[in-house]
Protein backbone atom coordinates (compact mmCIF):
# COMPACT_ATOMS: atom_id res chain seq x y z
CA UNK A 1 0.00 0.00 0.00
CA UNK A 2 1.68 3.17 -1.18
CA UNK A 3 1.29 6.24 1.00
CA UNK A 4 1.79 9.90 0.12
CA UNK A 5 5.42 10.98 0.42
CA UNK A 6 6.30 11.93 4.02
CA UNK A 7 2.77 11.13 5.18
CA UNK A 8 2.35 11.38 8.97
CA UNK A 9 0.02 8.38 8.68
CA UNK A 10 3.00 6.07 8.14
CA UNK A 11 4.81 4.71 11.18
CA UNK A 12 6.65 1.41 11.66
CA UNK A 13 6.12 -1.62 9.46
CA UNK A 14 5.84 -4.92 11.37
CA UNK A 15 4.35 -8.37 10.85
CA UNK A 16 1.52 -9.09 13.29
CA UNK A 17 -0.43 -12.38 13.27
CA UNK A 18 1.11 -13.01 9.85
CA UNK A 19 -0.03 -9.68 8.36
CA UNK A 20 2.01 -6.65 7.38
CA UNK A 21 0.96 -3.90 9.76
CA UNK A 22 1.51 -0.15 9.83
CA UNK A 23 1.67 1.27 13.34
CA UNK A 24 2.84 4.25 15.33
CA UNK A 25 5.15 3.45 18.24
CA UNK A 26 6.22 6.48 20.25
CA UNK A 27 7.27 7.39 23.76
CA UNK A 28 8.49 5.43 26.78
CA UNK A 29 6.93 3.83 29.82
CA UNK A 30 4.07 1.40 30.30
CA UNK A 31 2.49 0.82 26.86
CA UNK A 32 -0.99 1.95 25.89
CA UNK A 33 -2.46 0.57 22.67
CA UNK A 34 -5.03 2.67 20.79
CA UNK A 35 -7.52 0.87 18.53
CA UNK A 36 -9.20 3.21 16.04
CA UNK A 37 -12.78 3.35 14.80
CA UNK A 38 -14.20 2.20 11.47
CA UNK A 39 -14.94 5.32 9.42
CA UNK A 40 -14.22 5.33 5.68
CA UNK A 41 -10.59 6.10 4.90
CA UNK A 42 -9.67 5.95 8.59
CA UNK A 43 -6.11 5.42 9.80
CA UNK A 44 -4.72 5.24 13.32
CA UNK A 45 -3.05 8.62 12.82
CA UNK A 46 -6.24 10.30 11.57
CA UNK A 47 -8.14 8.94 14.57
CA UNK A 48 -5.60 9.68 17.31
CA UNK A 49 -3.45 12.53 15.96
CA UNK A 50 -4.71 15.13 18.43
CA UNK A 51 -4.23 13.04 21.57
CA UNK A 52 -1.08 11.04 20.82
CA UNK A 53 1.29 13.98 21.49
CA UNK A 54 -0.11 14.38 25.01
CA UNK A 55 -0.22 10.66 25.82
CA UNK A 56 3.36 10.21 24.55
CA UNK A 57 4.61 12.57 27.28
CA UNK A 58 3.73 9.98 29.91
CA UNK A 59 3.80 6.53 28.30
CA UNK A 60 4.64 4.42 25.27
CA UNK A 61 1.86 4.77 22.70
CA UNK A 62 1.12 2.00 20.19
CA UNK A 63 -1.45 2.86 17.49
CA UNK A 64 -1.84 0.30 14.69
CA UNK A 65 -3.83 0.47 11.49
CA UNK A 66 -6.08 -2.53 12.06
CA UNK A 67 -6.24 -5.27 9.46
CA UNK A 68 -7.85 -3.99 6.25
CA UNK A 69 -7.66 -0.34 7.33
CA UNK A 70 -5.16 2.36 6.46
CA UNK A 71 -1.77 1.11 5.35
CA UNK A 72 -1.93 -2.35 6.91
CA UNK A 73 -2.41 -5.46 4.82
CA UNK A 74 -5.79 -6.34 3.33
CA UNK A 75 -6.53 -10.10 3.34
CA UNK A 76 -7.14 -11.43 -0.15
CA UNK A 77 -10.38 -13.18 0.82
CA UNK A 78 -11.60 -9.93 2.47
CA UNK A 79 -13.48 -11.85 5.16
CA UNK A 80 -13.49 -9.70 8.25
CA UNK A 81 -14.96 -10.34 11.69
CA UNK A 82 -14.37 -9.52 15.33
CA UNK A 83 -12.22 -12.60 15.98
CA UNK A 84 -9.87 -11.82 13.08
CA UNK A 85 -9.34 -8.27 14.33
CA UNK A 86 -8.81 -9.40 17.94
CA UNK A 87 -6.25 -11.95 16.75
CA UNK A 88 -4.52 -9.16 14.82
CA UNK A 89 -4.45 -6.87 17.88
CA UNK A 90 -2.92 -9.62 20.02
CA UNK A 91 -0.47 -10.23 17.19
CA UNK A 92 0.64 -6.60 17.40
CA UNK A 93 1.38 -7.05 21.10
CA UNK A 94 3.25 -10.30 20.47
CA UNK A 95 5.30 -8.79 17.66
CA UNK A 96 6.38 -5.95 19.94
CA UNK A 97 7.09 -8.26 22.87
CA UNK A 98 4.40 -6.67 25.06
CA UNK A 99 3.02 -9.00 27.71
CA UNK A 100 0.47 -6.45 28.90
CA UNK A 101 -0.89 -3.08 27.77
CA UNK A 102 -3.45 -0.51 28.72
CA UNK A 103 -6.05 -0.68 25.97
CA UNK A 104 -8.07 2.20 24.50
CA UNK A 105 -10.79 1.44 21.96
CA UNK A 106 -12.80 3.93 19.90
CA UNK A 107 -16.26 2.86 18.67
CA UNK A 108 -15.59 -0.27 16.55
CA UNK A 109 -12.20 -0.39 18.27
CA UNK A 110 -13.97 -0.39 21.64
CA UNK A 111 -15.77 -3.58 20.70
CA UNK A 112 -12.42 -5.15 19.81
CA UNK A 113 -10.77 -3.90 23.01
CA UNK A 114 -13.61 -5.30 25.11
CA UNK A 115 -13.45 -8.68 23.37
CA UNK A 116 -9.65 -8.79 23.76
CA UNK A 117 -9.91 -8.07 27.49
CA UNK A 118 -12.47 -10.86 27.85
CA UNK A 119 -10.47 -13.42 25.85
CA UNK A 120 -7.03 -12.47 27.18
CA UNK A 121 -7.60 -10.75 30.54
CA UNK A 122 -3.95 -11.10 31.56
CA UNK A 123 -2.84 -9.07 28.52
CA UNK A 124 -4.79 -5.95 29.59
CA UNK A 125 -3.98 -3.80 32.63
CA UNK A 126 -6.67 -1.11 32.29
CA UNK A 127 -9.39 -0.60 29.71
CA UNK A 128 -10.77 2.59 28.12
CA UNK A 129 -13.89 2.43 25.94
CA UNK A 130 -14.88 5.53 23.97
CA UNK A 131 -18.20 5.78 22.11
CA UNK A 132 -17.92 2.02 22.10
CA UNK A 133 -19.85 -0.82 20.60
CA UNK A 134 -19.63 -4.10 22.51
CA UNK A 135 -23.28 -4.70 23.40
CA UNK A 136 -26.02 -5.22 20.84
CA UNK A 137 -28.33 -2.33 19.93
CA UNK A 138 -30.60 -1.50 17.00
CA UNK A 139 -28.30 0.00 14.38
CA UNK A 140 -28.58 3.78 14.20
CA UNK A 141 -29.18 5.71 11.02
CA UNK A 142 -25.77 7.32 11.56
CA UNK A 143 -23.85 4.03 11.86
CA UNK A 144 -25.69 2.55 8.90
CA UNK A 145 -24.63 5.59 6.86
CA UNK A 146 -21.00 5.26 8.01
CA UNK A 147 -20.74 1.55 7.18
CA UNK A 148 -22.70 1.95 3.95
CA UNK A 149 -20.54 4.83 2.68
CA UNK A 150 -20.29 5.19 -1.09
CA UNK A 151 -17.54 7.66 -2.05
CA UNK A 152 -18.52 11.20 -2.94
CA UNK A 153 -17.58 14.57 -1.52
CA UNK A 154 -21.20 15.36 -0.63
CA UNK A 155 -21.61 12.03 1.16
CA UNK A 156 -18.44 12.63 3.15
CA UNK A 157 -19.69 16.10 4.08
CA UNK A 158 -22.87 14.52 5.39
CA UNK A 159 -20.93 11.94 7.41
CA UNK A 160 -18.83 14.63 9.07
CA UNK A 161 -22.07 16.30 10.15
CA UNK A 162 -23.07 13.00 11.76
CA UNK A 163 -19.71 12.52 13.49
CA UNK A 164 -19.29 15.96 15.02
CA UNK A 165 -21.57 18.01 17.25
CA UNK A 166 -19.36 21.08 16.84
CA UNK A 167 -19.98 22.11 13.24
CA UNK A 168 -16.94 24.41 13.30
CA UNK A 169 -14.89 21.20 13.02
CA UNK A 170 -16.71 20.30 9.82
CA UNK A 171 -15.56 22.38 6.87
CA UNK A 172 -15.00 21.82 3.17
CA UNK A 173 -11.26 21.37 3.64
CA UNK A 174 -11.72 18.52 6.12
CA UNK A 175 -14.41 16.93 3.95
CA UNK A 176 -12.06 17.04 0.97
CA UNK A 177 -9.20 15.51 2.98
CA UNK A 178 -11.36 12.66 4.33
CA UNK A 179 -12.93 12.06 0.91
CA UNK A 180 -9.52 11.82 -0.75
CA UNK A 181 -8.41 9.43 2.01
CA UNK A 182 -11.43 7.23 1.38
CA UNK A 183 -10.66 6.78 -2.33
CA UNK A 184 -6.98 5.88 -2.06
CA UNK A 185 -6.27 2.64 -3.95
CA UNK A 186 -7.72 -0.33 -2.06
CA UNK A 187 -9.31 1.67 0.75
CA UNK A 188 -12.96 1.65 -0.37
CA UNK A 189 -12.80 -1.89 -1.75
CA UNK A 190 -11.65 -3.19 1.62
CA UNK A 191 -14.07 -1.01 3.58
CA UNK A 192 -17.08 -2.08 1.49
CA UNK A 193 -16.24 -5.74 2.20
CA UNK A 194 -16.23 -5.25 5.98
CA UNK A 195 -19.82 -4.32 6.77
CA UNK A 196 -22.15 -5.45 3.97
CA UNK A 197 -25.92 -5.20 4.44
CA UNK A 198 -27.82 -6.14 6.50
CA UNK A 199 -25.52 -4.17 8.80
CA UNK A 200 -27.30 -5.07 12.04
CA UNK A 201 -25.34 -8.32 11.75
CA UNK A 202 -22.07 -6.45 12.28
CA UNK A 203 -23.36 -4.61 15.36
CA UNK A 204 -24.19 -8.03 16.79
CA UNK A 205 -20.86 -9.54 15.66
CA UNK A 206 -18.96 -6.84 17.54
CA UNK A 207 -21.02 -7.42 20.71
CA UNK A 208 -19.60 -9.55 23.51
CA UNK A 209 -21.68 -11.87 25.67
CA UNK A 210 -23.10 -9.87 28.58
CA UNK A 211 -22.24 -12.60 31.10
CA UNK A 212 -18.61 -12.40 29.92
CA UNK A 213 -18.67 -8.62 30.26
CA UNK A 214 -19.93 -8.93 33.85
CA UNK A 215 -16.94 -11.13 34.70
CA UNK A 216 -14.41 -8.44 33.70
CA UNK A 217 -12.26 -7.46 36.67
CA UNK A 218 -10.42 -4.64 34.90
CA UNK A 219 -10.64 -1.04 35.99
CA UNK A 220 -12.48 0.52 33.05
CA UNK A 221 -13.01 4.12 31.96
CA UNK A 222 -16.02 4.63 29.68
CA UNK A 223 -16.32 7.85 27.66
CA UNK A 224 -19.17 8.99 25.43
CA UNK A 225 -20.49 12.09 23.69
CA UNK A 226 -24.02 12.94 24.78
CA UNK A 227 -25.07 13.95 21.26
CA UNK A 228 -23.49 10.90 19.55
CA UNK A 229 -25.56 10.01 16.46
CA UNK A 230 -23.45 6.98 15.53
CA UNK A 231 -23.29 4.91 18.72
CA UNK A 232 -26.11 5.72 21.17
CA UNK A 233 -25.19 6.85 24.67
CA UNK A 234 -27.32 3.96 25.94
CA UNK A 235 -24.53 1.51 24.98
CA UNK A 236 -22.09 3.13 27.39
CA UNK A 237 -24.73 3.27 30.11
CA UNK A 238 -25.24 -0.46 29.66
CA UNK A 239 -21.52 -1.19 29.65
CA UNK A 240 -21.13 0.86 32.82
CA UNK A 241 -23.85 -1.19 34.46
CA UNK A 242 -22.27 -4.48 33.38
CA UNK A 243 -18.62 -3.73 34.28
CA UNK A 244 -18.24 -3.66 38.05
CA UNK A 245 -15.01 -1.63 38.21
CA UNK A 246 -16.08 1.04 35.76
CA UNK A 247 -16.50 4.79 35.72
CA UNK A 248 -18.46 6.73 33.11
CA UNK A 249 -17.77 10.22 31.79
CA UNK A 250 -20.30 11.82 29.43
CA UNK A 251 -19.23 14.86 27.38
CA UNK A 252 -22.04 17.33 26.75
CA UNK A 253 -22.14 19.15 23.41
CA UNK A 254 -20.16 16.31 21.86
CA UNK A 255 -20.88 13.85 19.08
CA UNK A 256 -18.98 10.69 18.15
CA UNK A 257 -15.58 12.40 18.00
CA UNK A 258 -14.78 12.71 21.70
CA UNK A 259 -11.02 12.47 21.06
CA UNK A 260 -11.25 15.28 18.49
CA UNK A 261 -13.99 17.55 19.83
CA UNK A 262 -12.61 17.40 23.39
CA UNK A 263 -9.03 16.31 22.72
CA UNK A 264 -7.40 17.99 25.74
CA UNK A 265 -10.03 16.74 28.18
CA UNK A 266 -9.90 13.27 26.66
CA UNK A 267 -6.12 13.04 27.01
CA UNK A 268 -6.24 14.39 30.57
CA UNK A 269 -8.92 11.90 31.65
CA UNK A 270 -7.10 8.96 30.10
CA UNK A 271 -3.72 9.98 31.51
CA UNK A 272 -5.16 10.47 35.02
CA UNK A 273 -6.89 7.09 34.83
CA UNK A 274 -3.76 5.27 33.67
CA UNK A 275 -1.55 7.18 36.12
CA UNK A 276 -3.45 5.51 38.97
CA UNK A 277 -2.18 2.14 37.75
CA UNK A 278 1.35 3.51 37.28
CA UNK A 279 1.37 4.80 40.86
CA UNK A 280 0.02 1.54 42.23
CA UNK A 281 2.72 -0.39 40.36
CA UNK A 282 5.42 1.94 41.68
CA UNK A 283 4.13 1.43 45.21
CA UNK A 284 4.32 -2.34 44.82
CA UNK A 285 7.90 -2.29 43.54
Amino acid sequence: MNAPVDSPEIGRDITAAGYRTNLHDQGEGFPVMLIHGSGPGVTAWANWRLVMPELVKHRRVIAPDMLGFGYSERPEDQRYNRQLWVTHAVGVMDALGLDQVDLVGNSFGGGLALALAIEHPERVRRLVLMGSVGVSFPITKGLDAVWGYQPSLDTMRGLLDVFAYDRSLVNDELAELRYQASIRPGFQESFAAMFPAPRQHWVDDLASNEDDIRKLAHETLILHGREDEVIPLETSLRLSGLIDRSQLHVFGRCGHWTQIEHADRFARLVNDFLNEADQAAAGDS
